[in-house]
């Protein structure tokens, strides 16, 4: 019989309202399997944490305390914005992370992230079997912008979909309440680099009866056609509200709210769209304006989660150890939608190979004709993925959240300096 072997998970990049429930179910699945599978060890502050060999001991938490991490947001490890470069560019990283998983007898690698990540898992197996060490890299979808390919949809956009919908239509039961003497224009800047998917969100609202202007990403921006529409809504319903996706660009590709700064992973740093296009409503038309941008609010709030996304992403988490123990490598589990209505999935699996470096944008037949709103095959889409409450236990007011000893690992090898 195979010598049982250890777990790594680590969490990666921007984190989301359930990123912590996709951990607990990679972590609760692996106690299931004591016999297959040793301790769980998670990366201090994500891949970092191999790197640096800052290894916690998941094994020191108690039941409890891990079961709690369902119902808690953020990255209880946590994540980082650290894109491992190509095998050619910087074969001395992943070399280390072999180097790490060879001394503390780490044999499963489970990844918890978006794009990125998914190319990193898989450039991971590929190196441990070139090696002589090989490890089972499995991904753990997770992503707010929904742009993973092959899975229906990824943990984390149902609960920001669901936060800006609700946020939206508040907002704009706000502005009709005010607009006679006050605001007639809201703007609301949503997240999305390159695709739409929560800026659609958005849109759902206008089934209440709310004007509304979405901007896509997808869809570039012409500002006189913009102006006009929300001078027509303007002029029938007294006021409207624009849902503008961050990654909204003019003709030549240049972001409304590029800051002329990079991220980590090399992305323009984005953030300002909402001012922007809230001062050309003013400029051209001269209604009053409020903006906001939803910004870590989105991601953050579990205490708006949807079920339907905290359910799956604790099922993804709890999937890929299945596929570990099962023998597979360099794969996903994926979410395949068999209905809208009734809203019924199952758990599949794709490839790596096949997932790494994929954007998957929304579809055209998603976007309305004008590009200003979504379609009713997007509505059908959305709305499972929003579905249902699943509320953290409250105290005092508050939601009661985990908070992790996070007791680090001894560590065995020499200091790894990072570049």
């Amino acid at each position: 019989m195979a010598k049982k072997k250890n777990a790594f998970y680590a969490q990666s990049g921007g984190v989301t309202a359930v990123i912590n429930a996709s951990a607990c179910g990679v972590i609760q699945t692996a106690r299931a399997h004591k016999d297959k599978i040793g301790k769980v060890y998670a990366g201090r502050n994500g891949i970092i944490g191999a790197l640096a060999e800052d290894l916690i001991d998941t094994t020191r938490e108690s039941a409890a305390a891990i079961a709690l991490l369902r119902s808690t947001p953020a990255g209880a490890f946590g994540s980082a914005r650290y894109k491992l470069k190509s095998l050619e560019a910087n074969k001395r990283e992943y070399e280390r992370l072999i180097e790490v998983f060879r001394a503390h007898d780490i044999g499963y690698f489970f990844y918890n992230g978006g794009g990125d990540s998914a190319d990193t898992c898989y450039k991971v197996s590929q190196l441990s079997e070139a090696m002589g060490y090989p490890i089972q890299a499995i991904h753990v979808p997770k992503t707010v912008d929904n742009d993973l390919p092959i899975t229906d949809c990824c943990p984390g956009f149902g609960s920001v979909a669901k936060y800006v919908a609700v946020s939206a239509l508040e907002a704009s039961f706000d502005v009709r309440s005010m607009a006679k003497t006050s605001t007639k224009v809201f703007v609301l800047e949503v997240m999305g680099r390159h695709a739409g998917w929560i800026a659609a969100a958005g849109a759902l609202i206008e089934d209440h009866g709310i004007p509304v202007v979405v901007l896509f990403p997808e869809v570039e921006f012409d500002e006189a056609r913009f102006l006009a529409r929300v001078d027509t809504l303007v002029k029938q319903h007294g006021y409207c509200t624009v849902v503008v996706s961050e990654g909204c660009h003019y003709p030549d590709g240049r972001f409304l709210a590029e800051q002329g700064t990079r991220d980590a992973f090399g992305h323009a740093q984005l953030g300002g769209a909402a001012p922007v296009v809230a001062n050309m409503v003013k400029k051209a038309l001269g209604h009053k304006f409020h903006w906001a941008v939803a910004d870590y609010l989105q991601r953050a709030a579990r205490h708006i989660a949807s079920k339907t996304d905290v359910k799956q992403a604790y099922e993804l988490g709890k999937a890929a150890v299945q596929l570990a123990l099962k023998g597979h490598n360099a794969v996903m589990p994926t979410i395949e939608r068999l209905s809208d209505t009734p809203y019924r999935y199952k758990i599949g699996m794709a490839p790596l190979a096949k997932v790494a470096n994929v954007e998957k944008f929304m579809p055209r037949n998603f976007i309305t004709r004008d590009g200003f709103g979504i379609t009713d095959a997007c509505k059908r889409y959305l709305m499972p993925l929003i579905q249902g409450e699943d509320y953290p236990r409250y105290k005092d007011g508050v939601p009661v959240y985990a908070t992790l000893k996070n007791m680090a690992v001894a560590k065995k090898l020499p200091a790894f300096e990072l570049k």
